[in-house]
């Protein structure tokens, strides 16, 4: 239900041309204001706090659906920021939330939030200051842009005064969550780029026949829906869990494989569209730019394939494939 009703608001009010004109600084208030004043911001929220009290794994195709249309808003993020603030008797803050995994302290006490999803517009970060979780106000920050056109990453500096709230020593979840949250925008996102190319190629003639119909071609296709299935399945994994926060094991498989598939799919979808595929005015870039942000943010498949790693090792006695069986404990019934 929920799906279907933010499926509907974001095709119609989430369109190619105002995810370009977003980027090129105009506000998206109508479309927040439409997903806040729906409820949508409270998902994971708790019946008893008047939330939806969704699962994780109900709010995963939702996720996928921001991805799939290239929300430039931080929309998972704010819900997710709600769910992590369960605990704390500080009420959430009106306006967008971000998220911010890694945060620290510079030599001159500033505090500094590298690279933060859509730094560039929130109103409030919830961030992880060595396992600390704060809750900041980004007005109070200086705001640096990557420099990566339409980004809305951004690096936050909050001078060594800045008054930030202190919910508890949770902080280590809010990286948990944020890259599970990129996990399903990357599988999402890639999906939508599997969607075009196929579209592309079944329209696109060529010696008298759709390009799509080339032997050559349909190889390309076949290994990049592979890597987006697979994607999705990992992306998956890390929100089948009953818990409040994706579980670490699987969220470390989900961001790592979603990362390690970007460079395929988005290099295939780019060649197979030729030379319109380096173009401004297709739509195509919408999703690949974004692919190639999430890809790094926090942090890219090596960091997390490190921790995977480190985990199987930790199990001499346990095999690979049933490593990867036992990610997500079996629930009761």
């Amino acid at each position: 239900m929920f799906t279907e009703a933010i499926e509907k608001i974001l095709t119609d009010l989430c369109t190619p041309a105002q995810v370009r004109a977003v980027e090129n600084g105009d506000c998206a208030s109508a479309l927040w204001r439409e997903l806040e004043d729906g409820g949508f911001l409270e998902l994971l929220t708790p019946e008893v706090a008047d939330g939806a009290g969704l699962s994780l794994a109900a709010v995963f195709p939702i996720f996928l659906a921001f991805g799939r249309h290239a929300l430039p808003l931080p929309v998972a993020q704010s819900i997710a920021a709600r769910a992590l603030m369960r605990d704390c008797p500080h009420a959430p803050p009106t306006g967008m939330l971000s998220l911010a995994g890694t945060a620290y302290r510079e030599a001159d006490g500033r505090l500094c939030a590298p690279r933060m999803a859509y730094g560039a517009l929130a109103d409030f970060a919830l961030v992880n200051l060595g396992g600390e979780l704060l809750l900041l106000d980004c007005s109070q920050a200086q705001r640096v842009r990557s420099g990566v056109h339409g980004s809305q990453c951004a690096t936050l500096y909050w001078p060594q005064d800045a008054e930030g709230i202190s919910l508890g020593s949770n902080g280590s979840e809010v990286r948990l969550f944020s890259a599970a949250i990129h996990a399903a925008a990357i599988a999402g996102a890639m999906e939508k780029a599997l969607d075009m190319t196929l579209e592309y190629c079944n329209d696109r003639v060529q010696f008298g026949k759709a390009i799509g119909k080339f032997q050559a071609v349909q190889h390309q296709l076949s290994v990049m829906a592979e890597q987006v299935a697979a994607s999705r399945i990992a992306a998956e994994l890390a929100f089948a869990s009953n818990a409040t926060v994706p579980d670490a094991l699987a969220t470390a498989i989900a961001k790592a494989r979603t990362s390690m598939a970007v460079p395929q799919v988005t290099a295939t979808a780019h060649a197979l569209f030729g030379a319109i595929g380096v173009t401004e005015e297709l739509d195509l870039q919408l999703f690949t730019r974004r692919l190639q942000e999430w890809r790094v943010s926090e942090g890219s498949e090596t960091h997390w394939n490190g921790l995977v790693g480190q985990a199987l090792l930790a199990q001499p006695q346990v095999g690979a494939s049933e490593f990867v069986r036992n990610v997500i404990p079996s629930q009761p019934a």
